[in-house]
């Protein structure tokens, strides 16, 4: 069904769950697995409050914190996984590292860390699931 799957994380608790997901079919599927996690260039913040550089440091190490689970959690299940770290906006990189990988299908969780929420997805879900052209698995916690 599927060869090779991608789980996109951010560290929140349905993005770890659309891990936990991913890696379970990756191992009964016997499918490689892609992680990948996207710094988000369109952060909104008051120059005056916070320093640029410092939000995206921030959110960098945030996201390293989030693939580094990924790999724990993959490792812990005997599953290799690959992972990538790109900026940008998150559904767009997401749909790209599909691309570039040539996956066969990309899970997600249903909401992210993001302040700018959606009324059924996040804006990021939707957004993958607007542009991509594999499969999205969609994992939610209720």
């Amino acid at each position: 069904m599927y060869d090779s799957l991608l789980v996109a994380t951010d560290g929140s608790d349905t993005a770890s769950l659309a891990a936990e997901h991913a890696i379970g079919l990756a191992k009964r599927l016997d499918a490689t697995l892609y992680g990948v996690a996207v710094v988000e260039t369109r952060t909104a913040y008051d120059n005056d409050i916070v320093d640029p550089d410092e939000a995206e440091q921030r959110l960098r190490e945030r996201a390293e914190a989030s693939l580094a689970a990924l790999e724990e959690a993959a490792d812990d299940a005997g599953i290799h996984v690959e992972t990538g770290l790109r900026a940008g906006v998150p559904h767009e990189e997401i749909v790209a590292h599909a691309g570039e990988r040539g996956v066969d299908a990309i899970v997600v969780g249903s909401r992210g860390r993001s302040e700018f929420k959606r009324a059924l997805l996040g804006s990021t879900v939707d957004g993958v699931t607007r542009l991509a052209t594999r499969p999205v698995l969609v994992v939610g916690n209720g």
